[in-house]
């Protein structure tokens, strides 16, 4: 078994990739689902020498298996919104501990000290059901901020506004991360001028607004917010790490968390720099589910290495995972 601490001390390409290939050995050995599916692959630790070389299971499995690499008994299930009538992904959490440590780890490595934040969260959506991963990681972190004003926001936009205001006059420094029909609900009823406020937006309209493009959004929410800059956080249910943007679209993930691109005619073949394809995610803290997911995203690399997230392959299953569509 992998020590879990090994996964965030992460300090180079090669420490991720001895990492990668030591869980994707003890993933193939213990998760029965993803084994049967590299082994149609024809791959197994025998041949797998390289990222590249590992298969990505394709995220859908998480709707009609149980994507589990050891018999620990479940600490949590972590459920997808879906649409009405639609199967959700579940995502069975044997170790909360793991999901934790990713989750705050990462967000202090680019905002630092969730002490230093009072974190509002507008998130309606994620909060009128049960088993959102976001809702947890969030929940914490507002705890972890140790401010009284921090809190979650359901319908009372007007109580939201007066707070913002005042925070933001005030000085302090604030988080306000909010899904993105609530946050346009938000500024198309008041207008603001912030000067020490971070605005974050999860994506997402479920089915309660036309879906837009990025540049649209964050045009909108820029101005609405008087902000020069509107950061998003990449993350799904199938997931237990997150990446983050501070802007543009541009997102950078942890050192135990990478996205490949895959040619969106043949899934196993990449893509090289600056073309679209479906987006592959090497999440190394999912060692106890998979940590090799194929997506239903679109996205790129560009030259430069940084990541763009554009959208999803097709509205057939949206599934609220932080995205807009094309």
């Amino acid at each position: 078994m992998i020590q879990h601490s090994k996964i965030f001390d992460i300090q180079s390409k090669a420490d991720f990739l001895k990492i990668s290939l030591e869980i994707f050995q003890y993933q193939y050995q213990n998760n029965h689902v993803y084994q049967h599916f590299c082994k149609l692959l024809h791959k197994s630790p025998d041949n797998v020498r390289s990222l590249a070389d590992i298969p990505f299971l394709p995220i859908q499995f998480f709707k009609s298996h149980q994507i589990l690499s050891d018999n620990k008994p479940a600490e949590i299930t972590f459920t997808s919104s879906g649409t009405t009538g639609s199967t959700t992904s579940k995502h069975i959490v044997t170790n909360l501990e793991i999901y934790e440590d990713s989750f705050n780890k990462a967000f202090q490595k680019f905002y630092g000290p969730a002490e230093d934040l009072t974190i509002l969260a507008l998130l309606p959506s994620y909060l009128e059901r049960e088993g959102s991963s976001l809702i947890y990681m969030v929940e914490h972190l507002i705890k972890k901020s140790n401010q009284s004003e921090s809190g979650f926001y359901l319908d009372n936009l007007d109580t939201l506004k007066n707070k913002l205001i005042q925070l933001d006059k005030d000085g302090k420094k604030i988080l306000l991360i909010g899904v993105s029909f609530a946050l346009l609900d938000l500024v198309e009823n008041h207008q603001f001028q912030l000067e020490n406020t971070i605005i974050m937006e999860t994506g997402g309209m479920k089915g309660r607004r036309k879906e837009m493009i990025r540049e649209e959004l964050h045009s909108i929410l820029s101005k609405g917010f008087g902000v020069s800059a509107i950061h998003s956080e990449y993350g799904m249910t199938e997931l237990l790490s997150q990446a983050y943007s501070k802007g543009n679209g541009v997102f950078d993930c942890p050192p135990w968390m990478k996205i490949l691109i895959r040619d969106p005619e043949d899934a196993f073949s990449p893509v090289k720099k600056g073309k679209t394809g479906g987006i592959n995610v090497i999440d190394l803290a999912n060692i106890n589910s998979c940590s090799f997911i194929a997506t239903q995203d679109l996205g790129k690399i560009n030259k430069n290495d940084t990541i763009e997230i554009l959208g999803r392959f097709d509205n057939s299953d949206i599934r609220g995972c932080n995205l807009m569509v094309l």
